[in-house]
């Protein structure tokens, strides 16, 4: 899958479009072209390789036998380039000892589907073509899409939507074809992660760990890949949720995304809190404050949740942490109001309770959504008390008493040493069931000096929940599972019931971390990252939550999106959890806090941002921490 929003281009590993599945050219989610099959003198092209060679571009390499020898040897070499924004150059090379005159010929088509429709498996039939400039061209009822070929081809037969070519090529010489698929009226595809600025610093790893060098980069370039501009402010960025499936803005995921990408810059944090700012319900209306969202399926044991609820306590977090790694005063000044907005809605909606209800009636009150309260009220107590604001003593106090309650109500005894209950119905009962969700309680914000937030948990329960993420129930080798292994209604396949998403394994991680339990976050670190090499460091959404066993790999989910934000940008959160990485930029200071057993051996991280610039930090084989490149005047904070 080559991504380069809004451009997308998917193919099996043989290289033709055969238009089955999901193959073809895409752009803003309608296939343009869902058929592209090669011939060489009447034969198809052995499949000898196929490869990503970055996010938006795959080469897919071929043999043709074309002489009448009996040795073993092919004569011509065909190697397609194609790219997400609809172009692709085939290019032959004749290996062999004599002069060859090969007839080429591409069969073309299109359905001109949406991604939905195809996915639903009603894309419909393919639609006539007529020749067009030096190709060809279909037109429907959904608009019109051409591809033109550069040299033009020696004929071109409408009726059976194919282009010929008479090609000679003499021995060791080659010839290349240039295509180039377009939607009428649109001018080429125009990646919005390559026509500007990155948002993105220009990162690297080095170290004792195979691998991790090569999971930055592909990250990095994932995410420039996912971006997209608001439509109504073209100078606003945000990250797409993922290809092929959610190539649109997904409100929780876009900030979750740009808060785990913190130590690549604030830029991308700024233009997705704007963009939010204005999509944020205003005063007049029902639910004033919150930022919309779709529902989200939870798994076999809960209702689906209420993603509105997670962004709207997620953008405050953002905004007082992008304060922390560097956020300029004005930008911060400019959306504060927003976030004030956001923490008025949630003192508005919890009114003299402890908890914040589901918003439909009868609702389960859930135990990440406490999390994502009692970090939002704390965080943006910090962020109003710093910008001289009113209002943190009271979500200071609200959050006291959530602690107090959610660790008497939320927490089951078991002869196990007991664990947090996912949520509780709106007659009082306890779901007990142990899922991924509850990392979300390790979750608990960085204040400033370097510290974080104190969690909804004690220290007895936090110890607990450590054991019982790293037992292997919970962790299966290759990540934390969506749900335990041992729960009704474990499901290794399970999107929300037992398969890896990465994005809530990298939170544990880094929640594991702060909390002391080192040896558990590293092995939920270590498996994510032999995880990623076989996945070609491009790490999917999710993945089955089989058991790893020697030599084994783990199993793709067929409906994950890859890349993903969340997927790419926790590959960020979980290398710079290596070196702790805890700045405080209002202050001057930076604090590093890295895993002491130093899991990966010796690491260089480089190209990260801190305080506006640059910033370099090795960590050594005995877990110590050493900054190699800083802004001016930045001190080492204890």
């Amino acid at each position: 899958m080559c991504v380069a929003l809004p451009g997308l281009a998917i193919s099996s590993e043989h290289g033709q479009l055969t238009g089955h599945g999901l193959e073809g050219f895409y752009r803003e989610g309608r296939r343009l072209l869902s058929r592209c099959r090669l011939l060489v003198a009447g034969r198809e092209p052995v499949a000898m390789q196929a490869r990503l060679t970055s996010a938006d571009r795959a080469r897919f390499v071929g043999t043709v036998r074309v002489s009448s020898s009996a040795g073993p040897d092919p004569d011509v070499v065909v190697e397609r380039t194609r790219h997400a924004d609809g172009t692709e150059r085939i290019t032959l090379c004749n290996w062999g000892p004599r002069c060859l005159r090969l007839p080429v010929e591409l069969a073309l088509g299109t359905d001109l589907a949406d991604l939905g429709a195809i996915a639903a498996g009603a894309a419909g039939p393919e639609l006539p073509a007529t020749v067009h400039d030096s190709g060809l061209r279909w037109s429907g009822p959904a608009g019109a899409s051409s591809i033109t070929a550069d040299p033009a081809p020696a004929d071109s037969l409408a009726s059976a939507g194919v282009l010929r070519w008479e090609l000679t090529l003499s021995p060791g010489g080659s010839t290349s074809l240039d295509l180039r698929v377009r939607s009428d009226g649109a001018g080429p595809v125009r990646a919005v992660g390559h026509t500007m600025t990155s948002p993105f610093s220009t990162a690297g790893a080095t170290g004792d760990a195979a691998g991790v060098d090569a999971l930055l980069r592909t990250s990095v370039e994932d995410l420039r890949a996912l971006l997209l501009r608001d439509r109504t402010h073209q100078g606003d960025l945000y990250l797409a949720a993922g290809a092929p499936w959610r190539c649109g803005l997904a409100p929780a995921e876009a900030l979750a995304a740009a808060r785990m990408t913190l130590p690549l810059g604030t830029r991308l944090a700024a233009s997705t809190l704007r963009i939010l700012a204005r999509a944020q319900i205003p005063a007049a209306a029902p639910r004033s404050g919150m930022i919309p969202g779709p529902r989200r399926d939870a798994g076999p044991h809960l209702p689906p949740g209420c993603t509105a609820t997670e962004a709207t306590l997620l953008f405050p977090v953002l905004l007082a942490e992008a304060r922390r790694w560097g956020l300029p005063d004005a930008e911060t000044e400019e959306l504060l109001p927003t976030a004030e907005r956001c923490l008025t809605w949630l003192r508005d909606t919890v009114g003299s309770g402890p908890y914040l209800r589901d918003p439909d009636p009868g609702g389960p009150v859930r135990c990440e959504t406490q999390a994502h309260a009692h970090r939002a009220a704390l965080l943006g107590a910090d962020l109003l008390d710093v910008c001289g604001r009113p209002g943190g003593a009271g979500l200071r106090q609200w959050a006291e008493g959530l602690r107090s309650a959610f660790r008497r109500d939320f927490w089951t005894d078991d002869p196990g040493g007991g664990r947090p209950a996912a949520a509780r119905t709106a007659d009082g009962r306890c779901v007990p069931h142990l899922g991924s969700a509850a990392a979300h309680l390790l979750d608990t914000g960085l204040l400033g000096g370097g510290s974080h937030a104190p969690g909804l948990l004690d220290e007895r329960q936090t110890d607990q929940l450590a054991r019982l993420l790293g037992a292997p129930a919970m962790d299966c080798g290759w990540g934390l599972r969506g749900l335990g292994a041992k729960e009704a209604g474990y499901n290794p396949f399970g999107h929300r019931a037992g398969a890896v998403r990465v994005h809530e394994t990298a939170v544990a991680v880094a929640g594991l971390a702060v909390a002391g339990h080192e040896r558990t976050a590293a092995s939920l670190l270590r498996g994510v990252l032999a995880a990623a090499e076989t996945f070609g460091h491009r790490l999917p959404e999710m993945y089955a939550g089989e058991q790893r066993t020697e030599g084994g790999a783990p199993l793709p989910h067929p409906a994950a999106c890859r890349p993903a934000a969340t997927a790419a940008a926790a590959a960020v959160l979980l290398l710079t959890t290596l070196a702790g990485i805890r700045p405080d930029a209002p202050a001057g200071t930076v604090a590093l806090r890295p895993l002491r057993g130093a899991p990966l051996g010796e690491i260089g991280l480089t190209g990260l941002r801190v305080a506006g610039a640059p910033f370099s930090v090795r960590v050594s084989r005995l877990g110590l921490a050493m900054v190699e490149e800083a802004a001016e005047g930045l001190q080492l904070g204890v």
